[in-house]
């Protein structure tokens, strides 16, 4: 009898999409497995996922004003040159190994992320022009910059940024990644390289920011798991096998919305949209016409709804239409125009004199070398642009290709083409982007005074003259042509309809597990 009860309490939850779970425990599902998840030292969004709950950070970002609130940092004030951060921080804070939170503990971990031989990825750059850190008294500490740096603070909200255990780093060594200790509301309790990542509550947490809606996690326990094939995502929620999944692809979420047991929660990512870098060194880029012939002949709005099923808006610009000083006014640039795009090219030279489709000018054919990689449905729109170019005389030639490689193809400049995406909060994201020394400077770019720009935007601590400033920058850049937008990024999360409370910062990436409820 027993044995039969069993049977059919499983059956009715696999009817129910989900399987049994002990009370309080989720599996989150995640999309890459990385190969390192130091927030100090790696960069990808995934590692965030998990960590953003082992963590806190000295303040953190209002998702809804986009103002910032204190965090393990009561409050702070801002020289008036701008260059002197100084952060009163909370007493009584205590690391998961029992070790105190201290201005002792801020400043061994912003020289750890400065310090050359960690190799940062990412969290060294957001610190800008960081110049040293002050322990002024046990609970006071002042970061010093070599120029004014406005976007500090959306950097210390990020969980790169984030307060690590001092002892723990030196206790674990090369091996910390393995044994992350944090002040956060989760524990690291186990982790298993390309297999799972376990968090179990901090008892003692006592110290959230106001952003969180409970002072303490209210699960028992979240296991992550990977899911690297994006056809296995909407069927491990289907199964149970997963309660919350990041990244479903577009058709599986049309899917999944019409189910009552599951709900998708689409949260749009601020930054860098995904866009196509035209490297404006090699012809036939270097003329404008062209870049602009190229926007005008690709019908956004056809890709996005066909590869995206609607799930995100077409892109304007450089930013995300989330993202503080987005400018609208890009909207007005390049409208689905193959005609105009027709006239710019035979204005630039290129016809077809010998019939064959493909224009071409002094003996050569307008081909165009687009390198692509694997990930965010690049292919597929790929296909779709190449098709609308096709139509007006342009050939591509396509290679796939992995992110190393990409990266030396943009260091060399052999590409006419390459996409890219980013998430950040803070317009200064432009600059990695369009400054003429910069590392991901993929247009090849050499403006003056869009350097100016940039670098006066970085110093600006008035938010409408930053905004103002940044409008402008967005505008050059798309006079230019220097990019092809082609959608704001959107995560459509599936989440089973028992996991409830489940919400994300202001980068949104990052959820807030402390949060969530779980209805048995």
């Amino acid at each position: 009898m027993r044995r039969l009860l069993l049977f059919l309490l499983l059956a009715a939850a696999l009817a129910t999409g989900c399987t049994p779970r002990s009370e309080g425990r989720i599996v989150y599902g995640l999309t890459l497995n990385p190969t390192g998840i130091d927030p100090h030292i790696n960069a990808s969004s995934e590692l965030g996922i998990p960590l953003t709950s082992v963590y806190d950070t000295l303040v953190y970002q209002d998702p809804q004003t986009g103002g910032f609130v204190p965090g393990l940092a009561e409050r702070w004030e801002v020289s008036a040159d701008g260059q002197v951060y100084t952060f009163y921080l909370r007493r009584g804070v205590k690391f998961h190994d029992g070790t105190p939170f201290n201005a002792e503990a801020v400043r061994f971990n912003l020289e750890r992320i400065t310090n050359p031989d960690l190799a940062s990825q990412k969290a060294r750059f957001m610190l800008g022009p960081f110049e040293r850190a002050e322990v002024v008294d046990e609970y006071t500490i002042r970061i010093v910059m070599s120029e004014p740096y406005a976007p500090l603070l959306d950097s210390l909200s990020q969980v790169y940024l984030a307060m690590a255990s001092p002892a723990a780093i030196q206790k674990w060594g090369l091996e910390y990644q393995l044994h992350q200790t944090g002040t956060g509301p989760f524990i690291f309790a186990e982790f298993v390289p390309g297999d799972h990542l376990t968090l179990r509550p901090n008892p003692d947490y006592a110290w959230g920011p106001r952003v969180y809606q409970h002072k303490t996690a209210q699960l028992a326990e979240i296991e992550f798991r990977f899911f690297t094939d994006a056809a296995t995502r909407a069927p491990a929620l289907e199964s149970g096998e997963a309660d919350v999944m990041g990244e479903v692809p577009p058709l599986d979420a049309v899917r999944l919305q019409k189910n009552p047991n599951f709900r998708i929660q689409p949260v749009p990512i601020p930054g860098l949209s995904l866009v196509y870098f035209m490297n404006v060194t090699r012809p036939p880029l270097d003329d404008l016409r062209v870049r602009q012939a190229l926007i005008y002949g690709t019908d956004r709005q056809v890709i996005v709804s066909t590869v995206f099923q609607g799930t995100s808006p077409v892109a304007c610009g450089p930013l995300t239409a989330v993202t503080f000083g987005y400018d609208p006014a890009v909207c007005q640039f390049y409208p689905y125009d193959p005609s105009r795009a027709a006239t710019l090219l035979e204005e630039a030279g290129w016809k077809d004199t010998d019939g064959d489709g493909i224009r071409d000018r002094n003996g050569q054919p307008l081909t165009l070398d687009l390198y692509l990689m694997g990930w965010g449905y690049l292919p597929d729109i790929v296909q779709l642009m190449a098709s609308q170019w096709a139509q007006l005389g342009i050939n591509v030639n396509m290679q796939k290709v992995t992110y190393p490689e990409a990266l030396q193809i943009a260091k060399d400049g052999t590409h006419h083409l390459l996409p890219f995406s980013s998430s950040g909060t803070d317009p200064h994201i432009l600059r990695t982007f369009f400054y003429s020394q910069a590392r991901f400077n993929w247009s090849k770019v050499n403006d003056p005074e869009l350097d100016g720009w940039l670098d006066e935007a970085a110093r600006l601590f008035d938010r409408n003259q930053r905004a103002a400033l940044y409008s402008r920058i967005q505008n050059r850049i798309m006079e230019q042509a220097l990019v092809i937008p082609i959608r704001d990024y959107v995560n459509l999360n599936g989440v089973n309809n028992r996991v409830q409370g489940l919400r994300f910062d202001a980068q949104g990436w990052f959820p807030w597990l402390i949060d969530v409820t779980v209805q048995q």
